[in-house]
Parts: structure tokens; sequence; C-alpha cells
């Protein structure tokens, strides 16, 4: 790290790095400088002119502080600490002056702007603005852009920031936006008039400063201040991205990122962002009991008191999904087993080991990544399965790291050095590799879905091992860490499990095939593919309509928190099973979510540290020699891969036009 330099900043002395940015010293002392193309995870473009501060014995003018080093600052002339002014005399009029130039074209279209009320350019008007405009000629107008059915675009509004430009090269690493014309033409549009084809193009609307860009799906119903914010944490995919629901009443009117810098950083997935109304179709919200081949509603006494029949003196199954707490599956996992039964959560057949947190779960975090120069990719793909970890890889890769795959080809925004398709190329691998430097392995599902995933897992920890490097274990399931952890796994996994099952007890696994004449009792909460094969429906609340311990890919335990209540006669899932346990006569001890936490917390100790990523003792598998044959894919759809999702119609939008743009040929092919 650089020796630290000394400076004043508005007659206080702080002590920086010399190769921060007079913004970011400005930030660390306390002050805040108003910015509109500066933002911390983007490039520096310094066009803007907002963030301008007087350097005292520089040049005789302001100077842009996101663009300017502290090392670049000349010290006084007896050797005094430089010194910067950010509200003086000249600072104020330049603001001012910068204001007045970018509302010259601004639309006066506050009052019906979606953006109104969390509009940067909004609140720095009023603080730099003039209540009055000495520009007479009309203003200019641009055409809106078709940006797809996720983002709404009113271009006249845009200040050319060029922040949505960088998001989409640099981070996301779609090379479709830039800026054409010069002076009153100048404006931000995509090539030919291209979509942006990326998982992540939704995170244009929260950097946008203006309301150029706004959400298409939340436009025009809730203004900010009548919404109640709720933060939690996604459960779209196994990454745990930290998220703010905003719910008006009883409905969830959109999700936004928190920042989480060990996580998600401030980015979130399309998926994430606009699932949201597929929390409000297809809701179980009564019990359902199956006569005479019909599924009819019935009351909760009589559902609980049919499933505690069915399940007396049988060969019981308990399966969680891939959206269940860890309060939830450890107390299936109670009940089932006290009726003598078997709990697995593995139900995509994955060949994870029992009790080794080091080999289904790894020994890296996230934040690895970031220092890695040496990436291995093992039967995954990240675009598809974590879309802001493989940001967070091209990150990397943008950095120096040097990515190598063995899996199919895809596009992942990066380069990659491809080294086979199958476990053969795992093979050769694993002889060839050196020790490496800040090395880090990622092993996907589709590697270890195979019948000889055990091997594959094996095989990637000796490279692992040989490298010198670390694992991750990427995930598709945002539960099925914290199921492992609670010991939801029977000894032969989800074949062995299923073997001789008279009744199984599924809590939202809605992607599994359920044996021929087999009594199933399903606890969900939206009528997908399980619930369909139900003898008996019990509906459960979706993920934001209860409190719940989510652990994600890295192992790091994260509580998500209720915005909203489940409908109808929809319950908590913990609460159903508490209350079928009394219709059992095999009470659970516990009687609130609470108690249940606390027995849940004696059993699992590492689940009270939330938000902290556990050390993981290294306890390498013995490295078989797996079969032929290349990894499967984890993931077919990735817009349509839990129960909400399948409910959403934009989901089903963006999924048809990603399966149209696969298939359409280019005039050149």
């Amino acid at each position: 790290m650089a020796e630290l330099r000394k400076i004043i900043i508005d007659d206080t002395e702080v002590e920086v790095d010399p190769r921060m940015t007079l913004i970011q010293a400005c930030e660390q002392a306390g002050i805040e400088i108003p910015r509109f193309c500066y933002h911390e995870r983007l490039s520096i473009a310094g066009n803007c002119r907002m963030c301008l501060v007087e350097v005292v014995g520089g040049p005789p003018k302001p100077a842009a502080s996101c663009a300017m080093q502290v090392k670049d600052l000349r010290p006084g002339p007896e050797g005094q600490p430089p010194v910067v002014r950010t509200n003086s005399p000249m600072v104020r009029k330049a603001r001012e002056g910068v204001m007045e130039f970018l509302l010259i074209n601004h639309p006066l279209d506050c009052p019906i702007c979606d953006q109104g009320g969390e509009c940067d350019l909004q609140d720095q008007a009023m603080a730099y603005g003039v209540d009055f405009s000495r520009y007479r000629e009309p203003k200019r107008a641009v055409e809106d852009l078709d940006l797809g059915p996720l983002i709404e675009t009113h271009m006249t509004r845009c200040i050319s920031c060029t922040r949505c430009v960088r998001f989409t090269s640099e981070v996301a690493g779609v090379t479709v936006m830039g800026q054409t014309g010069r002076g009153e033409d100048a404006e931000i549009t995509t090539y030919l008039g291209a979509l942006i084809e990326s998982e992540l193009s939704g995170n244009i609307i929260d950097l946008c400063p203006v309301g150029a860009l706004v959400s298409k799906p939340y436009a025009f119903t809730a203004r900010p201040w009548e919404l109640t914010k709720t933060e939690t944490i996604d459960v779209m995919d196994a990454l745990g991205s930290n998220i703010r629901v905003d719910t008006k009443g009883r409905q969830v009117m959109r999700i936004l990122p928190r920042n989480h810098d060990g996580v998600n950083e401030e980015w979130i997935s399309d998926k994430t962002r606009f699932v949201w109304d597929g929390l409000r179709r297809q809701r179980l919200d009564r019990p359902y009991i199956r006569k005479d081949g019909k599924l009819k509603p019935a009351g909760w006494d009589e559902a609980l008191k049919a499933a505690a029949e069915a399940m007396k003196g049988k060969q019981v199954v308990g399966l969680v999904g891939d959206l269940a707490p860890v309060e939830a599956a450890f107390a299936l996992k109670l009940l089932v087993e006290g009726q003598g039964g078997k709990v697995e959560c593995r139900v995509d057949g994955a060949k994870l080991p029992v009790g080794n947190r080091s080999a289904y779960v790894g020994t890296a975090a996230i934040e690895d990544i970031d220092y890695a120069r040496n990436i291995w990719l093992i039967g995954t793909n990240p675009r598809r399965e974590a879309p802001v970890l493989n940001a967070r890889i091209r990150k990397a890769w943008l950095e120096g790291a040097v990515v190598h795959r063995i899996g199919a080809a895809e596009d992942l925004s990066y380069d990659v050095k491809e080294f086979g398709t199958d476990s053969a190329a795992l093979l050769k691998a694993v002889k060839e590799a050196k020790p490496s430097e800040e090395a880090l392995v990622i092993v996907g599902q589709g590697a270890l879905t195979g019948e000889d995933g055990d091997s594959v897992l094996g095989q990637a920890m000796a490279l692992t091992e040989k490298l010198g490097g670390r694992l991750l274990v990427l995930h598709t399931a945002a539960g099925r860490v914290g199921a492992m952890d609670a010991g939801c796994v029977s000894e032969g996994g989800m074949a062995a499990a299923l073997d001789g099952a008279e009744v199984i007890y599924n809590l939202g696994a809605d992607e599994v095939d359920m044996p021929e004449g087999a009594f199933v009792i399903y606890q969900g909460s939206h009528g997908d593919r399980g619930a369909h094969r139900a003898d008996i429906i019990l509906p459960g609340a979706a993920w934001t309509e209860e409190g719940g311990i989510f652990v994600n890919t890295e192992g790091r335990p994260q509580l998500a928190l209720r915005a909203g209540f489940p409908p109808g006669e929809a319950k908590e899932n913990w609460a159903i099973l508490r209350a079928l346990s009394g219709t059992l006569g095999a009470v659970l001890p516990f009687d609130s979510q609470i108690a249940l936490r606390r027995e849940l917390v004696k059993a699992v100790p590492h689940l009270e540290e939330i938000d902290t990523v556990p050390e993981n003792e290294w306890q390498p598998l013995p490295a078989g020699k797996p079969g032929k044959g290349d990894f499967a894919p984890a993931i077919g759809d990735f817009y349509l891969t839990n129960p909400i999702a399948r409910a959403s119609q934009l989901m089903a939008e963006l999924s048809a036009r990603a399966a149209a743009r696969g298939g359409a040929a280019m005039a050149a092919e």
C-alpha cells in the first residue's frame, strides 16, 4: 500500500492514499461531492463537470475531482499540504453554471417522470439550480430507444453521463451502446437499434441519474414515498444477492439491489429484478385434497388430518425444494425422520458428499475471484447460473486473470482457454497442472449431476490441490447449501431415497419426477408441476412472505426478512410443518420461529454467524476415474428455473425472446 499523504479539504486535514481521486478523498473526509457521470465501479469519464472543486495554488479554474488524483496535487510554497476547497465562491458558481447548462435542454416533466422522488438531477437542481433560465431557444428532442420489455427510455431527458455505455461494455461485457453525433445532435443509442443481450441489463436503470432509463414493468405504478422497503436476500440463484423489496399494500412493486462488496457488489440479474410479477400469479391460497381424481378445496383441519393419516405407518420421504429456507428444511427433517423416514435436498441428483463442507461448498469466498490470477471453470456456465458472479470473473479477467474452461463452449463475455468438454479433459488438467499464484477452481452442478459426479468432484479437488488454490462449488439452488448444512441428506442420494417410498412430502421441489403409485403431499407457494402431481396441497409462503436463513454458494448464512404476507389461507412453511406434527401426535420442539432457530443453531452452530463465511477444513475426496461424456448444462432456460419465474409473464416473454435469438441464423450463415 502506498504511503499516506496529507491534504487539507475545507480546513480539515486528512491522510489519504495518494492514488485516490479527489472525489474519493472528499468522501473519506465526510464531504459529499455532487456527480452525475462518476461511479466508483465504472471507469472515469469526467464529462459531466458537476464534481468541480477548487485546488488552491493550481490553475485559476475549478478542477474535476473525479479525474484528478491526490498525487497530482502540488504542495504549498513552504511544503504545506495541498489545499482543496469544495464550497468556495468559485466552486459554487461553477456548479451552478454546469447545472444551468444541463437544464437547457432538459424537459420540464418532473410531475410525470417516473424517476421523480429519487432523481439525482432533481436533487442537485435543488442545491445548485436557479429559478429561471436564460435560454430562450426551443429545447431539443430525441427519439426514444426500444430496449425491449425491461427498460423504458425517454432519451430527451438524457444528460450524456455515459454510465449506461460504460456499464454494458465494462461490467456486462456487451459492446452495444455508445454515443453518436456532436453538440446538440449528440445522443446515446444502441448499435443499429440492437437490444442489450445481457442478463444484467436492468442495472442501467439504477445507474441512470435522470429519468432517461426507467423500469418498464414498474413505470407509473407507484411513487417511491408510497412504498414499504424491506432489505432481504435473493433466491433466484445461489449467489444470495442482497436486495431491497418494495411493496405497496400487499403487493411487491419492484426489487432493487443493495450494496454488498462480498457478494453481489451493487448489481443484480434481470431475473432477480423483474421476477416479482410471478409472486402474484398462479398462487396457492387454500389447501386442496384430491377426491375422485380431482383436486377439491378443503379446510386446514381437513387437509392436515388427511396428510397425517396418509403418513402414519408408511415409508415417508421428504424432498426439500430449491427455494426452501433452512428453518423449513430443518423442520421437515425433524418431522419426517421422527416418522422413521428419509429427507433429501439433492433433488437434481448432484453427487454432493454428506458432512464434507469443503467438498459441497468449497474453501473460497466469492470475493476471492477479485484477486484470482488463474481461474478454472469445470462443468459450469456462470453467465446462466450466476450472472453477477460471472461479471466478477470478467472483472478479474480484465485485470489480467487467465480463465480456463472444461465444458461446453458458451459466450461468457470474456476470453477463455478451452481445455475440453468432458471428464477426460479434467483428468488431463490434473495431470498437467502446476502450482499457480492465486488459483481458483469453480465447479458447477452440471459436472456433479452425472453418474460419475463424485469422481468429477474428487478430481476437481485434486486439481485444486495441485494448483495450490481454492475451490468454489457453484450451486444453482438458493436453499441447497443450507439444507445440506441442516443434514437434509440420505445415504445413496435421491434415487435411494425415492426407492420404495410410499408417501412423498414435497416441500417445493417442482423439478422432480415423482414415482408412480406414491402418495404425494405438496407444500409450496405456486400451482406448478409439483402441485399438479399432488394428492394433498398445503399452501405455503413465497420467499418474500416469510423470514428465513439462506446459505449462499460460498457458505455464507444470510437473513431474508418478510416483505409481505401470503395470500388467502396460505401459511409460513415452518408453521405448516409444526401444525402437521401436532396432528400426527409427534409435536416438534418449537412453537415459534425464534424457538425453531434456537434448535437449528444448536444442531448447526455456524448458522448463527449471519453474513460470515466460515472456514471449511479441507477434506479431499478420493480422485476416482470419472466416466466418459460431456458435462451436461445445469440450467436449461435461465428465465424459467423455478415456480416463481415460471409464473411470471415477463420471464416467459424474455425466455421466448432468448429462444428466438438463439434460433435465428445470420445472413452470413
